[in-house]
């Protein structure tokens, strides 16, 4: 008898604690395609979602290869489209492990000052792209990239020939 009380209590602590992490968020969210930006085969996704609050949470999970090495690779969202030759970064993002081709960051106030709503952020005119290293000539291979907000993120529209590179600097 006594186990079977036990077990009762560890599913109602199961589950309010699933009760507090779905109550975090609102109902608003989107999601976006990585599409391959190298030799390197990274492709993924970008998740959106809104928090109670309004601040907006960005995940990025890649599909590629994984290593038990401790690495990171660099992330940016970056104003307009992977294509335009002047797209600053207006966003660092925390960057993606190696081990688990993931990272999650909350959206604070963007390189020009801009906060986001998630309405903003579904007609922002920008993009993201992941980077092999955060210096030397590593930076510069992209792994991962793909528009976000108002830009066309379809598979049809993508051209690898078309992207560019970027700069470290704001």
């Amino acid at each position: 008898m006594k186990k079977l009380g036990i077990l009762f209590l560890f599913g109602i602590l199961l589950f309010s604690c699933s009760e507090k992490e779905d109550n975090k968020y609102t109902m608003n969210e989107i999601s976006y395609n990585l599409y391959q930006g190298s030799d390197f085969d990274y492709r993924g996704t970008v998740w959106i979602k809104e928090l109670v609050g309004g601040d907006l949470e960005m995940t990025l999970r890649l599909d590629g290869p994984k290593s038990d090495e401790t690495y990171f690779f660099p992330a940016h969202l970056h104003f307009g489209a992977y294509d335009n030759i002047d797209a600053p970064i207006a966003f660092l993002l925390n960057p993606i492990d190696i081990r688990s081709l993931e990272s999650t960051t909350q959206l604070g106030a963007l390189s020009n000052g801009q906060t986001l709503s998630f309405q903003d952020f579904q007609s922002f005119d920008g993009h993201i792209k992941i980077h092999l290293a955060d210096s030397g000539p590593e930076y510069q291979i992209i792994l991962s990239v793909g528009n976000i907000g108002r830009n066309d993120n379809s598979i049809e529209s993508f051209n690898l020939d078309k992207m560019t590179l970027c700069s470290p600097y704001y």
